[in-house]
């Protein structure tokens, strides 16, 4: 009996030729890498070590991993990604790591499905944090209300389609509320004032909520304020202009990384009314948000508001201005998360001059159970 022959045929000379110049091409192809990953460090831009380094950091990779973000936003790499993107969006459908689709151009945020590692431990760390800054904030007699905005992938959640939302996070905005309602911190959960419009209140390939979504929050923050007793001044009036229709780019396309391809290889775009809300009367010393000479007199607002792209977008700021019949001093930080525009705030040297009487602070319910980065409120006294 023959033996067989289990060894693999040679290759052809077609395969040696094109394994050699396949070979050159991906050696070339680092070496780019490498060239512009190397300008990038040589620049200084790359943060090797976090200032605070803790042995979970390490043990989890959340080290390297921030080294790999920063050295992606070398030039190479970048164009690299928006090629890769645009072939996984085309070809498979796939939006990458940070959105996720879910019913016909609809896209969401990958943070609102997330399970965060120390979830619970990051939220009472959180909530801890919140109740000592309203006893400190209560001692200058300053007001506090912290106002949680529901994911989107709660409120429009017929538009997940296969999409699912963890099953564990289901009552954490609830369960986080009540803890500081026993502790004696006025909040507010927007999800009862959202649920109504239901997916309406979000805009469809953007994380944000919609000009209804907005005003509907806004309208339930200013009654809350005024339940609390709390006169917004200086009183003002204001009225609400709708605009014609335009086209309103999603920061979901952007961070899918497909926002440079032609409208029609996107999601379908997304056509907006918007609405201007303008004063119906000038009041003299009016003045706009600057953190130096905003809160100096009787002509100022005595309300400031803080948090994140949420109270940047879709006029809530004006929205909420309209509801309470007064201006209010906009502060809210784009990324900001949890602590960035509490942090902006309170550091400033206005804040301890000439302090307002209430803050209302925005969160974000998908940044209740991520790691809590330490707020810090400078009194008169410090």
């Amino acid at each position: 009996m023959q033996p067989s022959n289990n060894l693999p045929p040679p290759p052809t000379d077609f395969a040696v030729r094109i394994s050699k110049l396949s070979a050159y091409a991906f050696a070339g192809l680092l070496g780019i890498g490498l060239v512009s990953c190397g300008v990038l460090l040589w620049s200084g831009k790359v943060d090797m070590l976090p200032t605070n380094l803790t042995r979970d950091d390490v043990m989890h990779g959340e080290v390297t991993h921030k080294i790999a973000k920063q050295l992606s936003k070398a030039w190479f790499p970048e164009r690299a990604a928006d090629l890769e993107r645009a072939a996984s969006w085309l070809v498979l459908h796939d939006t990458g790591a940070r959105v996720r689709v879910g019913c016909p151009d609809w896209l969401f945020l990958t943070d609102e499905l997330r399970v965060n590692r120390h979830a619970k431990e990051n939220a009472d760390i959180k909530a801890h944090a919140v109740i000592e800054l309203q006893q400190k904030l209560g001692r200058q007699g300053i007001a506090l209300l912290v106002a949680i905005v529901p994911d989107k992938s709660r409120i429009a959640a017929d538009q997940l389609c296969n999409l699912a939302r963890p099953a564990v996070i289901a009552e954490r905005a609830v369960t986080w509320a009540a803890s500081l309602q026993r502790a004696g911190v006025s909040v507010l959960n927007l999800a009862p004032a959202l649920q109504p419009l239901g997916a309406a209140a979000y805009l469809r390939t953007d994380t944000h909520w919609s000009e209804s979504g907005a005003q509907a929050a806004a309208e339930a923050i200013a009654s809350q304020v005024k339940a609390m007793g709390i006169d917004a001044t200086p009183h003002k009036t204001f009225e609400a202009h709708e605009q014609a229709s335009a086209l309103r780019p999603g920061d979901l396309v952007r961070l899918a990384g497909i926002d440079w391809l032609p409208l029609r290889m996107q999601p379908a775009p997304e056509s907006v009314k918007a609405i201007r809300v303008s004063e119906k009367q000038d009041a003299a010393g009016a003045g706009g948000d600057d953190l130096d000479d905003l809160f100096g007199d009787d002509h100022l607002p005595n309300v400031a508001l803080i948090g994140t792209s949420f109270s940047r977008n879709s006029h809530f700021a004006d929205f909420l201005q309209m509801a309470l019949g007064a201006a209010v001093g906009n502060f809210a930080k784009d990324g900001g998360e949890f602590s960035g525009g509490a942090n902006q705030y309170f550091s400033n040297p206005a804040f301890r001059q000439t302090p307002p009487k209430l803050v209302i602070w925005e969160i974000p319910e998908r940044d209740l159970q991520t790691p809590y980065v330490p707020i810090t409120l400078q009194t008169a006294a410090d």
